[in-house]
């Protein structure tokens, strides 16, 4: 039997088409923005402590733009982090949201981990007001989890988080010499394009993944 959480054929492709008419609508994608660079910052983070180095703080700024602040660390691993970071973060959401039986206790574990982001890494008045309207995005499930508008637009968001994982280190090769490509390539001598090429496949193929469970969901079924 289909899950009820996962999208028809057609209701993903709409779905899909919402997540990039937003990620192109000035001011309207800013908050979403925010979503998808906690998710680079906090892999950064988390890239750092997993190779022996410290976080200071994370800062996320009104435009949709963030940093980590951190000390030691493998450079490679910390710089390639945050884009691959944020991709998988956008896939994980999108499968939580097609979870019933895990999806409350997700989706706070989501909604938890920004708090402690708040606790351990905000610092400044900004970045804890953004991060806390990301935990009650997080933590609206704990009530609302048998809404379908509210389960679509967690759909929504994760592949928001996906598009825009896609499209932002594209950004960067018309930024030489600035971005983590930059970093990257002169830690390692491999030109930029090749780590943004890396990151743009991430995407794809999570991207392609998410379509995959719907795919596999419905199969050849009339119901789209």
């Amino acid at each position: 039997m289909v899950s009820p959480r996962v999208p028809s054929k057609s209701m993903f492709f709409a779905e899909l088409f919402i997540a990039f008419m937003f990620t192109r609508t000035p001011y309207i994608n800013v908050p979403f923005n925010w979503l998808e660079t906690y998710f680079h910052e906090l892999s950064h983070g988390i890239a750092t402590l997993l190779t022996g180095g410290s976080v200071s703080h994370i800062e996320l700024f009104m435009n949709g733009a963030g940093l980590c602040y951190s000390q030691g660390g493998w450079p490679v691993m910390i710089g390639f982090s945050g884009y691959l970071g944020a991709s998988i973060w956008g896939y994980l959401m999108f499968n939580l949201a097609t979870w019933p039986a895990g999806i409350r206790t997700s989706f706070a574990a989501l909604g938890g981990l920004v708090v402690l982001t708040i606790v351990f890494w905000g610092r400044d008045i900004l970045t804890v007001a953004i991060l806390i309207a990301l935990a009650v995005l997080f933590f609206l499930p704990l009530k609302l989890s048998h809404s379908r508008i509210l389960t679509s637009s967690l759909r929504i968001a994760a592949l928001m988080v996906l598009l825009n994982a896609l499209s932002s280190p594209m950004v960067l090769l018309g930024m030489p010499g600035a971005g983590d490509a930059a970093m990257l390539s002169q830690t390692t001598w491999i030109p930029a394009w090749v780590w943004v090429a890396a990151w743009l496949l991430v995407a794809l193929v999570l991207l392609f993944s998410c379509w995959r469970k719907v795919y596999q969901a419905y199969g050849n079924s009339n119901y789209t």
